[in-house]
């Protein structure tokens, strides 16, 4: 066979493998299946909780559109309302003739206060 460096690949092939997991454990590349289940379930949690709060956040969006049309629809009623009390009012007949002089039959003396 073929030295490389000196060594053989069959000496180096089981010390190779068995460096390269160290390396791997080392650097975090490599975890043990209780960690890996571990931060799993966490971010499983994490999503259900995103979950929730998404869901949260949809009703009060509902809740909020809703109270919005009503609001809106409100305010139509009301403007229809003013509508027709502008044309009631424009349609009342205007006191043109009959206004009302300040000398005509009263008394423009200061009252007086009666004797004690």
């Amino acid at each position: 066979m073929t030295e490389l460096l000196g060594f053989t690949p069959v000496d180096l092939g089981a010390a190779a493998l068995v460096g390269l997991v160290v390396l791997l454990v080392l650097r975090g590349q490599l975890v043990p299946r209780r960690q890996l289940e571990d931060v799993r379930a966490d971010k499983d949690r994490q999503i259900e909780d995103l979950r929730t709060e998404r869901d949260t956040w949809r009703q009060a969006h509902a809740v909020s559109e809703e109270a919005r049309r009503e609001a809106q629809d409100q305010a139509g009623e009301l403007l229809e309302m003013s509508r027709t009390a502008g044309y009631f009012f424009n349609a009342l007949p205007r006191p043109s003739s009959l206004e009302v002089s300040a000398d005509a039959g009263t008394d423009q003396q200061a009252a007086t206060p009666p004797p004690a």
